[in-house]
């Protein structure tokens, strides 16, 4: 009898535990034939399915749109407030539009709030044709970015992502390429709105509203930009960020804009519920000095540019984790916020799990004769 018992326990064990196991596969369960989850701050994919598989991306392709325009404003090429003459090749374009008629003139912010909002082919048109002088020069740039990226399974044969056989991405590289979108954090404002306006030359308005509903019915959700045409099936990329840690979520051919919206739910929800993001050193906190050569100040504090986290599983402990400073040599002057050098972030086994750049937090003015003539005197005085 004993035996029987013990067996009958053994089973009843081994079938809890089959049923926790295809409860999380049913949870994860996604219509999309491709899809990912990756941890923003480190890179790491969280859950895949088909990531590699080279499939079109429809308007996922103004990802790399919106990233070439964000640099060039960095840059200081193009302001948010400089005009663009809208070409009557900008004009014709079909799809998803927002009616922009040649000859009118839009400020770079309002056309790029068409793009992240209401996906407006007509708006990446006249802003490739304003970044590169022509569309065929701007979505050069695109394949020679992607190159740069390290997006070896992408080409891109237009900026707005209708259909092309030339045309395609994968599940992973567009979500490096939305990671790498994220470093010009500004464009946020643009793609978590909702609902907004465009008034037009004559005073007219154009309702935008956001093809990713989730900006509005998923807590957190704040971008990036969704998808669709009929070999493309419903695409999405999104980002959201809870309790620090921010994921990107990609889904590409699912059945239906609900689908669309329903697996990359799916994703951020296992996400958050699964991982949580632990800083392990702040930004504001000075990492340390390096020296200076030629400058007023002989070493200067250097700071992260961004904090330092590491990712666990929500029952996981932190550990203790180093930093090794690797510093260029620095030769004044130099701006504030400009990058020093790199921090490599080192775990208890001596691996390196992720590297920050490093940057300095005030102006570093040139040495004057008097600043040397003081050194010097300071020297043959013992330091008095």
């Amino acid at each position: 009898m004993k035996k029987i018992s013990y067996i009958v326990v053994f089973l009843c064990l081994f079938s809890l535990k089959i049923v926790r196991v295809r409860a999380v596969e049913d949870y994860l369960s996604l219509d999309a034939k491709s899809a990912i989850l990756i941890d923003n701050a480190s890179g790491k994919i969280l859950y895949e399915k088909n990531i590699d598989e080279k499939l079109p991306m429809a308007s996922m392709t103004k990802i790399m749109s919106m990233l070439l325009i964000m640099e060039q404003i960095d840059e200081g090429n193009l302001k948010y407030t400089d005009k663009v003459l809208i070409s009557k090749n900008a004009s014709g374009m079909g799809g998803s539009q927002v009616f922009l008629q040649a000859g009118e003139e839009y400020k770079v912010e309002d056309l790029l709030k068409c793009i992240a909002v209401s996906s407006a082919n007509d708006a990446v048109v006249a802003m490739a044709e304003k970044v590169s002088g022509s569309v065929d020069a701007f979505v050069d740039s695109m394949n020679k970015k992607a190159q740069e990226l390290g997006l070896i399974n992408t080409h891109f044969a237009n900026p707005h992502g209708l259909d092309n056989e030339n045309h395609y991405s994968t599940a992973r590289d567009m979500s490096m390429l939305a990671r790498e979108l994220l470093k010009y954090e500004d464009i946020l404002r643009f793609t978590s709105i909702y609902e907004d306006y465009l008034t037009k030359p004559d005073g007219s308005q154009i309702w935008l509203v956001n093809t990713n509903r989730l900006v509005r019915f998923y807590d957190g959700v704040d971008g990036l930009k969704t998808g669709f045409t009929t070999n493309s099936g419903y695409c999405l990329t999104a980002t959201a960020k809870k309790n620090n840690m921010r994921l990107i979520s990609v889904v590409m051919n699912a059945s239906s804009a609900d689908e669309r919206s329903k697996d990359t739910s799916t994703l951020l929800t296992f996400g958050f519920n699964s991982y949580k993001n632990n800083i392990i050193y702040d930004k504001e906190k000075s990492l340390g000095t390096i020296p200076i050569a030629r400058g007023k100040l002989e070493k200067i504090d250097v700071y992260l540019k961004e904090n330092a986290t590491v990712l666990l599983k929500v029952a996981e402990k932190k550990e203790n984790y180093s930093f090794n400073i690797k510093a260029n040599k620095i030769v004044a002057p130099l701006k504030s916020n400009s990058i020093v050098g790199k921090a490599e972030i080192i775990d208890n086994e001596g691996n390196i799990i992720n590297e920050i750049d490093l940057i300095i937090r005030k102006d570093i003015e040139k040495a004057s004769f008097f600043d040397y003539l003081k050194r010097n005197l300071k020297v043959i005085t013992g330091g008095k």
